[in-house]
């Protein structure tokens, strides 16, 4: 289908887990993920129970972050599971390399009798099975369990959404040919969702759930002077600023956070003295924020007062 349905990023060194959430949150703000407290909560909360975690917020929050982040401060491997229409069994757990299949096939012939039905009962074995996302998960040896990111599900179907439910309720995989194949060390799982349409009831129970909003200034300025350290400290405030105020407008899509960063460095790379942009600049760069001609409209007829306003409480 051309989509990539997951990677897998090698774990740093393993560490302690935190014992506190300031500790959590430090460790965190140390991968470059500034969180609230009450998400820094939840999170100790999945850590201590081994209990599914559902972030949903709008696009551009930080829920595919976040788990980038936990991964890096257990020094445990991320193993993502993007999920988008079509998403089934063969994407997400496991298929038969068929081509390996045949290949064997072919050979059967060149051996005695023996070695044929031999090599018959190995053609449904491991060694000719691919491994998807949630099969290397579940069935892993990792010294630290990995983090399990199931990134959009409600992208993908209702029925994968029915197939992850039995899944992720016993951390088991039931291959016909194999039989079940049952977690010793289950992962740390992370889901998340842009409420793009509801998820069922019967996933949600099965997790602990946060919704992640847009930050406040003062948390969003902190956020662009680390993902973007070149930004000036002013510049920064008043990018975010003005994001802050075009949430507060009826557009089509609101900026995320995202978009707060990738605005402050196009307008970092042209401001003449790098500390201040005036409206005209804000406007040359404004597709960096706003992404649909309708919202630009919009926008480009409230910059000039929004551009010259003072900050407003998040």
């Amino acid at each position: 289908m051309g989509q990539t349905a997951g990677v897998t990023s090698a774990p740093p060194a393993p560490t302690a887990p935190p014992a506190s959430v300031d500790q959590l949150i430090e460790r965190l703000g140390a991968t470059g993920y500034l969180c609230d407290r009450r998400l820094a909560t939840v999170i100790l909360v999945a850590l201590r129970i081994r209990k599914p975690l559902f972030l949903e917020g709008e696009a551009g929050v930080g829920k595919t972050e976040a788990a980038l982040a936990m991964a890096a401060v257990l020094g445990a491997r991320l193993i993502r599971l993007q999920c988008y229409e079509g998403t089934d069994l063969a994407h997400a757990a496991y298929e038969w390399n068929y081509a390996r299949q045949l290949l064997h096939i072919r050979l059967l012939g060149e051996g005695d009798a023996a070695s044929r039905v031999r090599a018959e009962r190995d053609l449904f074995s491991s060694e000719f099975l691919l491994r998807r996302p949630l099969l290397d998960a579940i069935d892993n040896t990792d010294e630290v369990p990995p983090v399990l990111l199931i990134d959009e599900i409600d992208r993908s179907d209702e029925e994968f959404e029915a197939f992850l439910l039995e899944a992720l309720n016993d951390f088991t995989i039931s291959i016909p040919e194999l039989g079940t194949i049952r977690a010793r060390r289950p992962p740390l799982v992370v889901v998340t969702g842009n409420r793009t349409r509801e998820v069922h009831d019967a996933l949600k129970r099965r997790c602990l759930y946060h919704w992640i909003d847009y930050p406040d200034l003062e948390r969003e300025v902190a956020i662009v002077r680390v993902r973007a350290p070149e930004v000036a400290e002013g510049l920064a405030r008043q990018v975010a600023s003005v994001v802050q105020e075009l949430r507060r407008l009826d557009l089509y899509k609101l900026p995320g956070v995202a978009e707060t960063v990738d605005w402050a460095r196009a307008v970092a790379v042209l401001a003449e003295d790098g500390t201040n942009a005036g409206p005209g600049l804000l406007d040359a760069t404004l597709g960096a924020a706003v992404k649909y001609q309708e919202d630009l409209d919009r926008v480009r007829a409230a910059l000039p007062a929004l551009a010259s306003a003072p900050p407003q409480p998040s």
